[in-house]
């Protein structure tokens, strides 16, 4: 017989999980592996809610396996290290984004892109090594192998940090590899959400012009004031669409909820490049001349690897950047569900795992 979660690891841990799709969030009792000579254990602090978590604990994806404990933008510090472990000590700062395995040996894990190996174990949700399944941060412990860990800077706060480990990631990698990170340039951010709020940040600190793209006129206001973006578009708007055709080097379209591509495709420079990292649930729709009229380039980007999301991390510290959060209890977790649904927050929820855990 199956052995439970609770009874499958020797140490207990405590989190919440969703048990069906309802994606009802709920307190869960289950339990962690030892630490292994190569494994960290850490005390998870916070834990930043993604918008796939949403998607996860519904199983809009079809993927997710019953009990889910989501999180993968898990902050904390160390308490173990096995005998083997160099990179952290305990009492260091530390996280874990959204990998905790890969194979280690194909020509992905080689070239530091574990992103894309195809044997990559995502932190919550996926058959371990061992066959376990793998529990995220909504969670008081952490466990996993030093080489998926993140050394945290000193000067970067962990809670309004936590989000970087997927949310950065992911706008950083794409435009630091499609060249988009290079002064002068005129950078597009399609949705001023989670993702895109942050892929604001970044591009403006690589020195760019940055244009964001929202059907929200609401969001004006903040995105130059705050934000400091230098033009702002109402993608519903056809007049102000038709006058910035042809202005944008490049576009991430961090919207994860359908949307048309082609009036995208029109803002952009011959040669422009449009790169997806949101992820709607239906296929996108695009027409063949959007992409030969300007030899225009469609790609996609997904986070990125260790050495590159330590290297991200390192960059946020040393130019401040900070994404705006929201910090919640962890019973709070099924309200900002559905307010994330509505995209009703300034732009990360993060749980304090610590404080919401200690009652326990």
């Amino acid at each position: 017989m199956a052995k439970t979660p609770e009874t499958e690891h020797p140490v207990k841990a405590f989190g919440w999980a969703a048990r069906d799709n309802s994606g009802t969030l709920s307190p869960f009792n289950f339990s962690r592996r030892d630490t292994g000579e190569r494994d960290v254990q850490f005390k998870v602090l916070y834990c930043g809610v993604c918008h796939s978590g949403l998607h996860m604990v519904k199983n809009e994806w079809g993927v997710t396996h019953y009990p889910v404990v989501p999180g993968h933008e898990i902050v904390g510090v160390v308490t173990e290290v096995g005998s083997k472990v160099e990179k952290v000590k305990a009492g260091d700062k530390v996280g874990v984004g959204v990998i905790v395995g890969s194979c280690r040996q194909c020509d992905q894990c080689s070239n530091d892109l574990e992103n894309y190996c195809s044997k990559q174990i995502l932190t919550y949700g996926a058959p371990y090594i061992d066959g376990t399944i793998t529990r995220g941060g909504y969670s008081n412990i952490m466990v996993a192998d030093e080489h998926f860990i993140i050394r945290w800077p000193e000067n970067l706060p962990l809670d309004a940090g936590a989000p970087l480990l997927c949310a950065g990631i992911t706008t950083y990698s794409p435009l630091r590899y499609y060249g988009l990170d290079k002064p002068g340039l005129s950078v597009g951010v399609n949705g001023l959400g989670g993702l895109g709020h942050v892929a604001v940040k970044f591009a403006k600190a690589f020195g760019t012009k940055v244009t964001v793209i929202s059907t929200s006129l609401g969001k004006k206001k903040e995105a130059i004031e705050h934000l400091g973006v230098d033009e702002f578009l109402v993608s519903s708007d056809p007049q102000q669409m038709q006058a910035a055709v042809g202005t944008l080097d490049g576009i991430i379209d961090t919207v994860s909820a359908e949307h048309p591509l082609v009036p995208l495709m029109s803002l952009l420079k011959p040669h422009g490049k449009l790169i997806v990292v949101g992820a709607p649930e239906k296929p996108l729709q695009l027409h063949a001349f959007s992409l030969i009229q300007g030899r225009k380039t469609v790609a996609g980007s997904a986070i990125g690897g260790m050495k590159e999301t330590q290297e991200m991390i390192d960059f946020a510290a040393k130019k401040n950047i900070i994404p705006d959060v929201e910090v919640i209890p962890i019973d709070y977790i099924n309200t900002a569900m559905d307010r994330l649904l509505k995209s009703d927050v300034k732009y990360r929820f993060v749980i304090d795992v610590n404080k919401s855990f200690n009652a326990h």
